[in-house]
């Protein structure tokens, strides 16, 4: 077991590229991932897991199709499975996600923004 603690600021740091989410972190099967958001996503939908998004700088906004989400510094939302949203900020932001281990970020939708997955910082 290491005895090394993670240090969430740098880790942002290291990295510049919007909605292209890194390992930081795993636990059992699931994995603790950051990202820098900034402009619209895709809709998209995860079939088999629910998905969380924590905000650790600035503000965001999911949204649903039956309404909207707003998140600031902070603030934390869990997406239940199946449900169809699409992330957004005005300004960059910084998250944190915690989902299964293999989950894509686009959800079954291949686009532009998908990321490679297990990309670790």
């Amino acid at each position: 077991m290491e005895n090394t603690k993670i240090n969430i600021k740098e880790k942002f740091i290291k990295f510049n590229d919007y909605w292209s989410p890194k390992v930081i972190a795993e636990m059992n099967d699931y994995q603790f991932k950051l990202a820098k958001i900034k402009g619209e996503f895709i809709w998209h939908s995860h079939d088999s897991t629910d998905e969380v998004f924590m905000v650790i700088h600035g503000e965001m906004c999911i949204e649903l199709r039956d309404g909207l989400v707003k998140l600031s510094k902070g603030e934390m939302y869990v997406v239940p499975m199946g449900v169809e949203h699409k992330p957004f900020a005005e300004k960059e932001c910084k998250i944190m996600l915690v989902e299964p281990k293999g989950v894509v970020n686009t959800g079954q939708m291949m686009d532009d923004l998908t990321s490679p997955n297990d990309v670790w910082i």
